[in-house]
């Protein structure tokens, strides 16, 4: 597809705690469609920490949005849940995912656009890098038919995970947060729910996903012996004590890591990141799944409300609308 066009607009990140909308021009190369932008999610971990510029200078490179541009510190255009309609070409009117900035509209690699399936609602497709995010832990955390799994933090990431492993037959997930009103969030997903000091030990499986030194002291204690810690959280430039005495050795216990920019090795060999991505999708089939949409805002009314988003303890997944 070729064509220059005028009119579009994004947001830019360009001071700590500040950002602001910017015209942007849209020029598809020759194989690229154009996305005209329907919705967009807030990933409210990781847009937090760009935002404070508090991405370490050694993982610049790493830390890179697919499509963003611009460099960290500042200024960058930063995300990755863009949902909207490709205009032209074979694909026109198609919806499609990308991970995508936030941006009125955009061009992108036609193979970076996956379609949507039928049975998803645009609005809740926003989910789906979250929901790719938690596939990949799962993987990660090896969960296996009867296991005891225990899920500390439950943002976006941790419930979606929740709700995954309680789809796995005869597991006994509870999430654990701090906030009381994830409980009513944990049982639409499957889930038990406990407050952190009142959590019982003994999981198979532990997943930890609140950036906290209390979160992981937390993870680690509910491990039983010889169980998995996944740490699944994002510290950015901040350091961490971590609890490895007591019957940390005693309990002979595994602290793994998890991160989405990289397929484990247990499935490398057959999947790629389309797959991953088409199956992340696939998954967000269910109604229940819209109460992680904690909050919607107009793309024109972001630049005012963006750091409020971020900031808010009860923030989920927020989504950005486009168009009227």
């Amino acid at each position: 597809m070729s064509g220059v066009s005028e009119g579009a607009r994004a947001l830019w990140i360009v001071a700590p705690g500040q950002a602001e909308v910017r015209p942007v021009t849209v020029a598809p190369g020759a194989d690229e469609v154009v996305i005209e932008t329907l919705y967009t999610g807030i990933s409210r971990g990781t847009e937090r920490l760009v935002l404070d510029g508090r991405v370490p200078e050694s993982e610049h490179g790493t830390m890179r949005a697919p499509l963003q541009e611009g460099e960290f510190p500042y200024p960058v255009k930063y995300g990755y849940c863009a949902v909207g309609r490709v205009t032209g070409g074979a694909a026109a009117g198609q919806v499609v995912f990308v991970l995508h900035p936030h941006q009125t509209r955009f061009a992108c690699p036609a193979q970076m656009a996956v379609p949507v399936p039928e049975g998803v609602p645009p609005g809740r497709a926003v989910l789906a890098a979250n929901m790719e995010t938690a596939l990949n832990i799962l993987w990660d955390a090896q969960i296996a038919a009867g296991d005891r799994v225990a899920v500390v933090g439950a943002g976006t990431v941790g419930a979606l995970v929740g709700y995954l492993a309680a789809r796995v037959p005869g597991t006994e997930v509870t999430l654990i947060d701090r906030d009381a009103a994830r409980g009513p969030l944990a049982e639409a997903f499957g889930c038990g729910f406990a407050a952190p000091e009142q959590a019982v030990g003994r999981a198979d499986v532990v997943i930890h996903a609140t950036a906290s030194a209390a979160g992981l002291a937390t993870a680690i204690r509910l491990a039983g012996i010889e169980a998995r810690v996944v740490e699944a959280s994002w510290y950015g430039s901040g350091d961490i004590p971590v609890a490895l005495g007591g019957a940390f050795h005693q309990r002979r216990l595994q602290v793994v890591s998890s991160q989405v920019g990289r397929i484990p090795a247990s499935h490398a060999a057959r999947w790629d990141y389309r797959r991953r991505m088409e199956v992340a999708l696939r998954l967000l089939a269910d109604p229940v799944l819209d109460a992680l949409i904690s909050g919607e805002t107009r793309f024109d009314d972001l630049p005012r409300a963006y750091a409020g988003i971020l900031a808010a303890a009860g923030t989920l997944c927020h989504r950005v609308r486009y168009g009227d």
